[in-house]
């Protein structure tokens, strides 16, 4: 069976799968969208409830999928965000976070989602356990933030919050944050045992309440004249800074 039209039932709920993230909260549900996220959902052991598979998708994407649910063209395209339709999606189950075992990043009101991503991607990449999200991120789920992340957000724990500062007062580490000038050089600063790191908005940074629960403030030199970097830009230095710490401390 083909379904043709954008009224119907199962499409409606799709379609707002990938548009609303209230939602997507109310059903504890998400829609991923292209053969590498739904690769890395099926790798990683994600319930998938249903897959989409475009009419004319090509059929080494379509074999992807078991039992698929067919969609015309339109109405796959009506339903994915991707201005550029990938041929495949699913509906999955939004994991349950576990308490992490390790460092976690944590977001203060950073609304990009391609900057919430690509952070995600960065943690993932050099071994931190958890990302929380303040309700004035991104939703982690929207499918600008998956195509972001790349598969990085089912290597994570992921947890959005509506208090920032309780997180932070329970982390059992050390929380540390950027700041443009002032701080400890990050090459400089102790970043032995666990870390959290506090990552603020793209503008106004963290908040003067935020920072109150902070250990340590750090600085990334640069060339004088240079007023700040990206966000998700200054997350990856960090990670990558700490990871390569941890690596050479390693026994060999």
């Amino acid at each position: 069976m083909k379904l043709t039209s954008r009224d119907n039932p199962k499409v409606r709920h799709w379609t707002k799968l990938a548009s609303d993230g209230r939602y997507r909260r109310s059903k504890g549900r998400a829609l991923i969208e292209g053969p590498h996220l739904v690769q890395a959902a099926l790798q990683a052991g994600l319930e998938v409830h249903a897959f989409l598979v475009s009419d004319k998708a090509r059929p080494e994407v379509a074999s992807m999928a078991a039992s698929p649910i067919i969609l015309s063209d339109r109405v796959f395209a009506g339903v994915v965000d991707a201005e550029t339709p990938p041929g495949i999606a699913a509906e999955i189950s939004i994991p349950s976070p576990r308490a992490p075992k390790g460092d976690t990043v944590f977001l203060e009101g950073v609304q990009d989602p391609g900057n919430v991503g690509a952070i995600m991607r960065s943690a993932a990449a050099f071994g931190v356990a958890a990302v929380t999200l303040d309700r004035a991120c991104a939703d982690a789920w929207s499918a600008k933030t998956l195509r972001a992340g790349m598969g990085a957000h089912f290597a994570l724990q992921l947890k959005t919050v509506s208090s920032l500062e309780e997180e932070l007062e329970r982390f059992a580490g050390r929380i540390l944050c950027t700041v443009p000038r002032g701080g400890v050089v990050l090459a400089e600063a102790d970043l032995g045992r666990p870390v959290g790191w506090l990552f603020g908005a793209e503008g106004r940074g963290v908040s003067p309440e935020a920072i109150r629960h902070t250990d340590l403030k750090v600085t990334i030199p640069m060339i004088d004249g240079t007023e700040s970097l990206n966000v998700a830009a200054a997350a990856a230095i960090c990670l990558y800074v700490r990871s390569s710490i941890s690596l050479r401390r390693e026994p060999q």
